[in-house]
């Protein structure tokens, strides 16, 4: 009998009872007064005046009115570049002890983004909820007694004068509690292995030596990490060598696109639970069986804003334009994309994350990401956005029985003068006319999307895909990034870029 686990699932469910209701809404406007009170003493806050703001009759208008939107090369161009000069109180107390590293999807240098303690704290309690909200889940006593598989960016931090430096789950990691460290696996030791590859080989050599019941991670690379310990101990899926693994919380990025993939290398079914951890913050975790989307953490040291996302409000570099209008979470409404901001216990204020999302119960602040802001392609007005992509990815995958992990689209003209969309599929498949493979996507976003439909009639003349396999994607990674971690694939790039990856494509493939 698992009494150990018993007991947990009993204090689980026992937390739950003694919770009151929450009030999404309330529980957003301590946060914002929490913050300018925190930062009213900060060089951003004496320059944007939060005493004043925090005087006014209606603190989130004013706050609004006051605080222009910054997305993260604007602030640190005028702010956080201060904090590496040896200032503080630039825009939170103090100085932060951590600087999360994260090139995102796009650019060429990592950008450095201040992780305070209070952010640490923040991401601890959000963490907390999710362990509370498996009690919805319907887990067996025993899963409480297994251990937890987390894949991550390596925790050998790097010291950088006061404060250290590493990506977001590397610090995250670093800073498990005491208590969680028996379950958490690959352990200490090999969670430092700062080259990827070495850290899952490692992985798959003390494979049998663990009893995982759930794991967390980026799709990707928790794939090829389970294909990894899958072929080094000759298995048919990891359920031979991992029979208790019942949970997999994903993050990153939607796991959508992985589904057939992932479930693939399963012997049983799995519980899919998702999560929104970015550098910026633990935005979001799924709390219910019922749906896929996540509840906003409403409560733990980010308050949030939404923008509609509407093609007038988008710089054609993915920020918003000044006169975009700003609503708070009692205004938001369903079936309405949004680009999210967040001001955060980091020192992030109105900062335009990247992401867009859409609600899908508002009582509950449940949202889903639906793309983002670089990655919105409307070239001749064909509006779209990566969850139309993403869903057309399935219409292939059904229609072609096979597994599509990975993408990356471009909007240029061809040989003959002429726009196309010409897409890049990460694939097994073999023996297929890619023009038909064309023929069956462009059909499908024409049903999904009538913007898509309109611009197909004049002047978006065509589609043109090739099938290359998913190593081709991971190895570009590497290249320009790491591997494993929070490096995630470009889904839309511009020209330039997309000349690069079509030269190492090419050389790649011989």
């Amino acid at each position: 009998m698992a009494i150990l686990g018993n007991i947990i699932k009993g204090v689980i469910n026992l937390k739950d009872t003694l919770t009151p209701e929450k009030n999404p809404v309330e529980e957003q406007e301590k946060v914002l007064r929490s913050l300018l009170d925190t930062a009213k003493d900060t060089q951003f806050g004496k320059h944007y005046d939060f005493k004043n703001i925090l005087n006014a009759e209606h603190p989130k208008k004013a706050f609004a009115a006051t605080v222009p939107y910054f997305d993260y090369n604007k602030i640190n161009k005028e702010w956080w570049h201060k904090l590496h000069e040896d200032e503080t109180d630039v825009t939170w107390p103090g100085s932060p002890s951590y600087f999360a590293l994260s090139s995102g999807t796009t650019g060429k240098t990592s950008k450095r983004i201040p992780v305070t303690d209070q952010m640490i704290e923040a991401i601890r309690e959000s963490g907390i909820k999710q362990v509370f909200a498996l009690k919805n889940f319907d887990l067996p006593a025993d899963f409480f007694e297994k251990e937890i598989m987390m894949l991550g960016s390596s925790t050998d931090l790097d010291e950088r004068k006061d404060h250290l430096e590493g990506e977001i789950s590397g610090i995250t990691a670093s800073n498990i509690p005491s208590w969680f460290r028996s379950y958490y696996k690959p352990g200490e030791e090999i969670a430092k292995i700062d080259d990827w590859d070495d850290r899952v080989q490692r992985i798959a050599e003390r494979a049998n030596d663990w009893d995982i019941g759930a794991l967390s991670g980026i799709p990707s690379w928790i794939e090829l990490m389970l294909q990894k310990v899958i072929d080094h101990h000759n298995l048919k899926t990891i359920h031979d060598i991992w029979p208790n693994l019942k949970v997999y919380t994903s993050g990153g990025v939607a796991f959508g696109p992985y589904e057939k993939s992932f479930n693939a290398l399963m012997g049983k079914p799995v519980t899919v639970i998702d999560t929104y951890l970015a550098s910026e913050g633990y935005i979001a975790t799924q709390v219910r069986p019922e749906t896929d989307a996540m509840q906003l953490n409403t409560d733990s040291g980010i308050y949030f804003e939404f923008v509609p996302f509407k093609p007038e409000y988008i710089k054609q570099d993915g920020s918003l334009s000044d006169d975009a209008p700003s609503i708070t979470l009692e205004e938001v409404e369903l079936d309405q994309d949004y680009v999210l901001l967040i001001s955060t216990v980091s020192g992030a204020w109105r900062y335009l994350i990247g992401d867009t999302i859409e609600f899908t119960d508002i009582e509950r602040a449940e949202i889903k990401i639906t793309g983002r802001t670089k990655f919105f392609l409307n070239t001749v007005g064909s509006q779209l956005s990566v969850n139309k992509m993403d869903a057309a990815m399935r219409v292939l995958e059904d229609e072609f029985d096979t597994t599509i992990p990975e993408y990356t689209i471009c909007a240029k003209r061809g040989e003959d003068g002429e726009f196309y969309h010409f897409w890049y599929l990460g694939s097994e498949l073999t023996d297929v006319d890619e023009s038909s493979v064309a023929e069956t996507l462009d059909n499908a976003l024409k049903a999904a999307n009538k913007n898509y439909k309109v611009a197909r009639s004049k002047a978006l003349h065509g589609v043109k895909v090739k099938i290359v396999t998913p190593e081709n994607f991971y190895d570009w990674n590497e290249r320009n990034k790491k591997k494993g971690g929070q490096v995630k694939m470009e889904r839309v790039m511009g020209e330039d870029k997309f000349g690069e990856w079509e030269s190492f494509v090419k050389s790649s493939n011989g």
